[in-house]
């Protein structure tokens, strides 16, 4: 198991609003008011009845005592707390899980790069002459056995892959997708809802850019890497 979660408690979503609430029945019959570790769209995977996991957390600081964990959809359970797949990728790369990035000594998260040097870069690995520049994106929106990223347009998307074309010029750049579900087999660019990303990420795989779309298996008591979906451009 790469990573365990606290003690999760069951229960159903009843609503999703203002992007950060969630209120869910639990299965002890409490309605709770949760927060949602995920900004995003959560295109597919916000359906409202569906069985969820949540954290407690007793921090008196906290304006929400619980945190929405994951969902099940059709059997399957799909991480949204969008706060963990960094963790996951720092965990993993510790364990040097990933044999398509070879031999690395240092990991540096959240590094200041990019023409302004106002973006942040995920991770960088080092191993004493070159430097691997590592951005990670959560992925839960599927199509059939395809999982596909953004689920929405992403200017934020498109100047990640535009500033990792740029670092290529000298070092090794990586864009690893974090598959949220173990269900998925197949990754492939959300060409319907970000036409531009999509064809920026041609473009950077045509100029060196390196992709790794792992698949990780999502329960209640953890979660596990299952290795690579097959990258369809």
């Amino acid at each position: 198991m790469l990573y365990t979660y606290p003690q999760l408690y069951p229960g159903i979503l009843v609503k999703r609003y203002k992007r950060f609430f969630a209120d869910i029945q639990l299965n002890t019959g409490e309605l709770i008011t949760a927060h949602c570790p995920n900004t995003g769209s959560m295109t597919g995977v916000c359906q409202i009845g569906a069985p969820v996991q949540v954290s407690f957390h007793d921090n008196p600081k906290r304006k929400l005592a619980y945190t929405w964990e994951m969902i099940e959809i059709g059997g399957v359970w799909i991480g949204v707390n969008t706060a963990l797949p960094n963790k996951l990728i720092k965990i993993a790369l510790e364990q040097h899980l990933f044999p398509e990035l070879g031999g690395y000594q240092t990991i540096r998260s959240e590094v200041v790069y990019g023409q302004d040097r106002r973006s942040r870069i995920d991770f960088v690995l080092g191993d004493g002459e070159h430097s691997i520049y590592l951005e990670v994106k959560n992925t839960t929106w599927s199509i059939d056995d395809v999982a596909i990223f953004p689920d929405t347009e992403t200017t934020r998307g498109q100047k990640h892959l535009r500033e990792l074309i740029d670092v290529m010029s000298e070092d090794r750049a990586v864009m690893l997708y974090l598959i949220n579900r173990g269900d998925m087999t197949k990754f492939a660019p959300g060409d319907t809802t970000d036409p531009v990303y999509g064809q920026l990420l041609r473009t950077a795989v045509a100029k060196g850019l390196e992709v790794l779309p792992c698949r990780f298996d999502v329960t209640p008591e953890g979660v596990e890497y299952l290795g690579l979906a097959e990258l369809i451009l």
